[in-house]
């Protein structure tokens, strides 16, 4: 089941279109200057059509909409045309607009008497003419089939889905709730098919991310851990994974969820196996071509005590020993690969931030650190991060926007 949603960047203050009633927050630009075609067929979850359109715009997306009949009977044209901000191609028309040149194509919901015209090459709407122009050309085609269990278990339907994939298109579905496939959250289709339409571009790498805090055992039910919620490396690997990159995510402990499901994730809070996680990584057949070490990895292991020690035993005098550093463990292993440390301060002054940061650089030859500070109470200052390079460069980063496409930026050149 998808996790529940959060909007993404949320402490951002972005450029915001409210010029008429249809305006929406930027939230990143992972689909900037990119046109999509947004079909809706008849299903029920036709009704989530809004939102999509409106979630393709959060991140720069052009919307073209276009409705079968059917669709027409579940919502009116008009509230797409609001969430769309354009007109909504309904009738067959001399300038043609669904034969227009676009970078994505989003069938949400695929009904299947859709899915089996399109794929029998049944054109008898501007809808179908649409599918079937954009399979010929070989636009990157979504659909997102939403219909009850029984139906989608027909052996037909899964022949027909088997088709769609055959011919190149990208089907999304999420687990049955209700007896149903429903239509999965417009955060997560959006999130789908900004990948699918960025994988194309040059620079697409495989990407490893830690994440989140350790937690380490001082008896059965107790345990240290840093601080450390998660929400930074989640929005960035969220960032990468919409602009097309190969993201693995290795999570520690985290109190942030992302706001779709990331497809490939490992989590363990332990430090030991945390790391053991990060080798083994680094030794597969196919290992990252870059390294974001973002988790906050514990400095010092305590001893652990077997079972829970009694409330009665007074004082308890806890011996902490120095933990291993993941990114020095992983220097001689990670290979020629791209790697990119995060490191925080407590108090700290700018200049002692990136004295701090080039001492790191030096140290363990990684190609770029990600600085920030917190005060002596452990809250994160207003200066945001600072992104220091290996020529002795900085730059201020304020805000998470800003931090994930530097980071992008550093990562696909």
């Amino acid at each position: 089941m998808l996790i529940e949603n959060r909007r993404p960047y949320e402490e951002l203050s972005p450029s915001i279109d409210m010029r008429t009633d249809t305006g929406v927050v930027r939230i990143s630009n992972c689909l900037l200057d990119h046109k999509v075609l947004l079909a809706v067929s008849g299903g029920i979850a036709a009704v989530e059509s809004v939102k999509l359109a409106r979630e393709l715009r959060r991140h720069g997306a052009s919307v073209t909409a276009i409705m079968s009949k059917s669709a027409e009977k579940v919502i009116s044209p008009l509230a797409i045309s609001w969430g769309s901000s354009s007109e909504v191609l309904t009738e067959w028309s001399p300038e043609m607009s669904q034969l227009g040149s676009f970078d994505c194509v989003i069938l949400a919901p695929a009904t299947r008497n859709t899915i089996s015209k399109h794929i029998h090459g049944i054109i008898d709407s501007p809808l179908m003419m649409a599918l079937s122009v954009s399979r010929g050309n070989g636009t990157p085609m979504l659909f997102v089939p939403s219909m009850h269990d029984d139906l989608f278990h027909d052996p037909v339907t899964k022949e027909l889905l088997g088709s769609l994939e055959s011919s190149g298109a990208s089907v999304f579905t999420e687990d049955s709730s209700e007896g149903r496939k429903k239509q999965p959250d417009a955060i997560s289709i959006v999130a789908i098919a900004s990948n699918l339409v960025n994988s194309s571009m040059d620079g697409r790498r495989r990407v490893a991310i830690t994440l989140g805090s350790n937690r380490a055992r001082i008896d059965s039910i107790r345990a240290i851990q840093n601080t450390s919620t998660g929400a930074t490396g989640w929005g960035i690997a969220e960032h990468l994974f919409r602009m097309g990159h190969d993201v693995t995510c290795v999570a520690g402990e985290t109190s942030a969820s992302p706001s779709f499901p990331l497809p490939k994730t490992v989590e363990d809070s332990d430090p030991d196996v945390m790391l053991a996680n990060c080798i083994d990584l680094a030794k597969s057949e196919t290992p990252p071509e870059v390294w974001i070490h973002a988790a906050a990895v514990l400095d010092y292991i305590p001893d652990s005590e077997e079972g829970k020690r009694s409330s009665e035993a007074g004082e308890w005098e806890l011996r902490l020993s120095p933990g291993k550093k993941h990114i020095g463990e992983l220097t001689g292993i990670a290979g020629d690969s791209y790697r990119i440390a995060f490191k925080l301060g407590v108090g700290n002054s700018a200049e002692g931030l990136i004295e701090s940061s080039n001492q790191l650089i030096e140290r363990y030859g990684v190609n770029a650190v990600i600085a920030n500070t917190l005060d002596e109470d452990g809250a994160s200052t207003a200066s945001g991060h600072v992104l220091v390079l290996p020529d002795g460069s900085s730059k201020a980063l304020d805000d998470t926007i800003s931090l994930c496409e530097a980071i992008e930026g550093l990562i696909s050149s």
